[in-house]
């Protein structure tokens, strides 16, 4: 079967910025555009199909629902993962994403929860996000909100490009400032604002802050989820696996010259290039890449050749 490459849904935000066209070459719509969503099923945004010719102008959650032979057998109702690009100009507010079963309950039917991981795309220097909390108990927690003790509360990290980190439903999270990130996640829309910084959009208002909600479903206390991250070396090319939990696997395919990647023909993977440009051959298929590009490798696709000098970050649910 072929590669299904998609195209990207861009949203406005008030910490959105220009680089996803700068950096990306992306048709953004404004200098204002903080997110790319460039797999997408999710009601919010989805992501189109620019080929094949045959599935060309597709929506991907129709593509999901009429051709399940490109997914597999046993699939989830809906498509379970979105892929994002964003560009923090500016700090995104502090927030955090509760689990399924909450979600369900208090968004509706159908609305996942959120699980995520960041890859660093690019850093300004002395960048950092917010990761995690330092109370000890909600009580401390609450009283630490409450008084709006944010530097006391919030913990914060310096972070640099080729960074991964794990950011698991429940955990107190921000991207800073200068930050270009690789988001894998459920496909679910729901954030809960605990701080934005007294902002105001462009109306003058500030935005919805959800403190019960955030203080419900923050863990607490907070700990770094544990990354066991795999290299397998070939050459001067490389497979990283960042982890694996109950909804994604993520990996970095690093080609430099040439790589073989084998893959699990159980399972489609999603795919973007994160840097630089080359070839993929793929069923004896041969498709040109470029900065940017998201695509879907479809079930029962054994392996890949790349070819060039190209990062590339893919996820399988």
């Amino acid at each position: 079967m072929d590669l299904i490459f998609l195209k990207a849904v861009f949203k406005e935000k008030i910490w959105g910025g220009n680089k996803l066209r700068e950096e990306f070459n992306l048709d953004t719509p404004s200098e204002k555009t903080g997110e790319a969503w460039l797999i997408s099923a999710h009601g919010n945004g989805v992501s189109q199909v620019i080929s094949p010719k045959a599935y060309k102008g597709m929506k991907l959650d129709e593509l999901y629902q009429k051709h399940r032979e490109i997914f597999g057998e046993n699939l989830e109702d809906t498509f379970p993962l979105l892929i994002k690009l964003l560009d923090a100009s500016d700090n995104l507010s502090v927030q955090v994403h509760p689990d399924d079963e909450y979600a369900r309950i208090h968004e509706g039917k159908g609305e996942r929860g959120k699980t995520e991981c960041w890859y660093i795309v690019s850093a300004d220097e002395g960048a950092e996000i917010v990761y995690g909390h330092t109370a000890k108990s909600k009580e401390e927690f609450v009283e630490l909100i409450e008084d709006g003790e944010w530097d006391k509360l919030l913990r914060r990290v310096k972070v640099k490009k080729g960074d991964f980190f794990d950011v698991p439903y429940g955990t107190i999270h921000a991207i800073g400032k200068g930050i270009v990130i690789l988001e894998t996640q459920q496909s679910s829309d729901t954030t809960y604002r605990v701080y934005d910084y007294d902002r105001v959009d462009k109306y003058g208002k500030k935005r919805e802050l959800h403190i019960q909600d955030s203080i419900n479903v923050s863990k607490i206390p907070h700990s770094d989820p544990k990354l066991e991250i795999e290299e397998m070396i070939s050459d001067k090319s490389k497979i990283v696996k960042y982890l694996k939990n109950e909804f994604f696997s993520v990996y970095k395919y690093l080609c430099d010259g040439q790589l073989k990647v084998f893959l699990d023909d159980n399972t489609y993977y999603l795919m973007t290039v994160v840097e630089g440009e080359g070839e993929i051959y793929a069923d004896g298929k041969k498709y040109n890449l470029n900065l940017g590009d998201s695509f879907i490798v479809p079930i029962g696709v054994k392996n890949l050749e790349l070819k060039g000098n190209l990062e590339i970050i893919a996820s399988r649910p």
